[in-house]
């Protein structure tokens, strides 16, 4: 097993892996925030770096600093909206213009830095945001005494005061939220004192700054979803992170994030000196034209390093912008949008290895369901096709903030949507304690409100009341994206109560409720219909395919089970199109789309179109516009797809591979029922590939028309090997 192991990793390097692909680079320093800043992150606090030469401005964000409540009324304009904490400025006294710059993000070990020379003196500037200490970190090196001042300008206008301690400022939302940030100054040699509301640093031969935030948001409704005061837990992070040398919290950082980043490993071949020479802002650009290996597999990357940034257990999870955010004001609230973006996010937590990345999402859910019921069991929109009100289970609006609030029309199938990232969690892992606990008591309950609300026709078929093909065409009864989502949910309820060996008798009925829902049928250009009727345009170029749910995020529909079926999802597909109406997060989903339906090179095009300028910033965020990070861990997703399947109780090897990525390897991906994949291939044609088992027991695995049923036991690993290739 080792020497198989040893064998990938020398394929990939033989393939040119290089340090400089797993790091984004610049020549210039940052515009704005969300355009160009580079972010770090630790789950809780993030910040962008623009990197400043003479004047640096980190714009920090904390996961919790939300306006809004409980929204009883439903209005978006009343819902609140993540909030930016505020800017750390950092001003410097250089001598003579700046030359030599770069400014780098390091996602192999979660660093970034600045550096330049100035008046004969060379500058380095070093930041990471550590989970394990809870704080931020700069540190400001040169080979000459550094001199300036630092500031916190608070984005609520609460006023900052600066003492020997450092920098403390402390607020309150109009919604009664409070909220700290401190910073904390720790000279090497030389004067650090306060200095109005900020602190002056003078003769320094370094300087070490050490940033905290907090709120007294609780995820607990009971507590009306506020806690304690952060001052004591910010006071006890800073000084263990002050008792701490630089090196030591660094190397605490990187190992931390490493245990997550490192589990999965992407190389899809060499990079031209020429590529890897160019920054990243103008290499991504050429990069939709030209294959670039390096960066498709940074694009990938890049996707697992901000969900791990940005999405830990114990806080909040990832909204419509990550953790990140430099305004007051953010487009769309920078909410939880249920009907595509947060799922979204959180498409490649399993197969990307991050499955802890994943707990937060179930956090928050299982924290709004008190009021959500509250707004569910009042709204007159959801009654019951007899006309009752509902009393059993609960809804969720397009959007929702963190209080319990929502705001713009209910999304009503999105509780059940919110249900498969449950189920998924557990597909992956195995882990029944999670599903007895946590994941069946809330897919029984959206069960059961969808066991009241469906609608039966006069043949018995059952559908979806009046709903909505998000955000496209008429509302009406049996859309086939509402009548996918639930077909998906009552699926992976009946595969849960069998799991649990819990009620029988209620998973019978829910199957056989199953099997009477309406499906999309194949239309007259030999599409599949997004609605009952036979409406679709073949011109119709809209950004969202929500009715293509049942063949990705869903598994209802594949080439090898129901290819007729399949066959009229790709005719739909073609005809979206990559022109038009179509976004970033768009062809991340399209990208995942295609891999589905075994079309590698058309993924692959969809993929590629994330490098634009029309799609994604210079720092490779997700320009929808405005910016938006759902395509970034919508493309992460869909590569994995493209490499390894297994939503159809088999493991299906190089399913999608293009031919730019005809030579490559992979390890660390995981697939449902517990397994690990590790994967070599030359010329196309696999070669080798690894079984680890997590929990799981035997595998059925695909690769073109050769199966073979694979027994590991809990740990073990295995291998299946194709001598000198194999052609799928």
């Amino acid at each position: 097993m080792r020497r198989l192991s040893l064998l990938i990793l020398s394929l990939a390097a033989a393939a040119g892996l290089h340090a400089a692909d797993l790091t984004l680079w610049y020549d210039h320093p940052g515009v704005n925030g969300l355009d160009g800043g580079l972010p770090i992150g630790n789950g809780r606090m993030g910040g962008l770096i623009l990197g400043n030469a003479a004047a640096e401005d980190i714009k920090l964000t904390e996961d919790s600093l939300w306006t809004g409540d409980e929204n009883p009324s439903g209005d978006y304009n009343t819902m609140g909206s993540f909030q930016m904490l505020g800017d750390l400025r950092i001003d410097t006294q250089l001598r003579g213009p700046v030359a030599d710059y770069r400014r780098q993000l390091d996602i192999a070990q979660s660093l970034a830095r600045v550096q330049f020379t100035a008046g004969g003196g060379h500058f380095v500037r070093e930041y990471f945001c550590s989970h394990p200490a809870g704080v931020m970190v700069i540190r400001l090196t040169a080979d000459q005494e550094l001199n300036g001042a630092i500031h916190f300008e608070d984005a609520h206008r609460a006023v900052s005061t600066a003492s020997a301690a450092g920098i403390d400022c402390a607020g309150a939302l109009p919604n009664g939220l409070k909220y700290e940030t401190r910073v904390v100054a720790i000279p090497q040699g030389g004067v650090v004192a306060a200095q109005g509301g900020g602190l002056a640093f003078s003769h320094c031969r370094g300087l070490v700054l050490l940033v905290a935030a907090g709120t007294d948001y609780a995820m607990n409704y009971a507590s009306h979803y506020r806690g304690a005061d952060p001052h004591a837990a910010l006071e006890q992070a800073l000084q263990a992170a002050a008792s701490m040398s630089f090196d030591a919290i660094e190397r605490r950082h990187i190992q931390d994030y490493q245990a997550l980043f490192n589990r999965v490993s992407l190389n899809l071949g060499q990079s031209t000196p020429a590529q890897l020479a160019a920054p990243t802002d103008k290499r991504k650009i050429a990069a939709v034209d030209t294959f670039d290996p390096g960066m498709e597999a940074l694009l990938y990357q890049y996707g697992r390093y901000l969900l791990i940034s940005c999405s830990r257990p114990g806080g909040l999870p990832a909204n419509l912008q990550g953790l990140w955010n430099d305004t007051n004001n953010p487009e769309w609230h920078s909410d939880y949008h249920t009907n595509i973006n947060i799922e979204m996010n959180y498409w490649p937590a399993e197969t990307a290895n991050l499955a802890e990345c994943h707990l937060p999402l179930f956090d928050l859910v299982r924290s709004q369901l008190p009021a959500w019921r509250i707004a569910t069991d009042a709204s007159p929109e959801l009654k019951t096709p007899s006309g009752a009100m509902t009393t059993r289970g609960w809804a969720v609006r397009t959007s929702h903030n963190i209080f319990g609030g929502m705001g713009w029309r209910w999304d009503k199938t999105a509780d059940a949507w919110y249900c498969q990232h449950f189920w998924e969690h557990y597909a992956f892992s195995g882990d029944k304690d999670f599903l007895r606990t946590v994941a069946y008591p809330v897919m029984k309950e959206v069960t059961q409100y969808w066991e009241d609300h469906l609608k039966t026709l006069p043949d018995g078929r059952l559908v979806v009341p009046n709903a909505w093909s998000p955000e496209h065409g008429p509302t009406e009864d049996g859309v086939s994206y509402s009548q996918e989502i639930v077909w998906d949910l009552f699926t992976n309820y009946v595969q849960a109560a069998a799991a649990l060996g819990v009620d029988p008798g209620y998973a019978a009925k829910i199957l056989a409720m199953r099997e009477k829902l309406v499906t999309p049928k194949i239309g007259r250009w030999g599409q599949l219909q997004e609605w009952m009727e036979d409406i679709d345009s073949p011109n119709d170029h809209h950004r969202h395919t929500s009715h293509l749910f049942g063949v990705f995020p869903g598994r209802q529909f594949s080439p090898v089970t129901t290819p007729a079926m399949a066959a009229a999802a790709k005719k739909s597909l073609d005809a979206r199109g990559p022109t038009g109406d179509v976004r970033e997060w768009s062809y991340a989903w399209r990208t995942a789309l295609y891999a589905r339906l075994y079309d590698g090179e058309d993924a692959h095009f969809m993929f590629r179109q994330l490098f634009s300028a029309r799609n994604t910033c210079p720092n490779l965020f997700g320009l929808h516009p405005p910016m938006q990070i759902d395509g970034d861990f919508g493309i992460t997703a869909a590569v994995a797809e493209m490499l390894v399947q297994s939503q159809a109780g088999e493991i299906d090897l190089l399913p999608a591979l293009p031919r730019d990525w005809a030579t490559g390897s992979v390890s660390g991906l995981r697939a449902r029922g517990g397994f690990v994949i590790g994967l070599a291939w030359k010329d196309g044609k696999l070669l080798n590939a690894t079984f680890r088992s997590t929990g799981g027991t035997n595998c059925l695995v695909r690769y073109g028309a050769q199966t073979e049923r694979i027994a590991l036991k809990p740990g073990e690993e295995k291998a299946w090997g194709f001598g000198n290739g194999v052609a799928r």
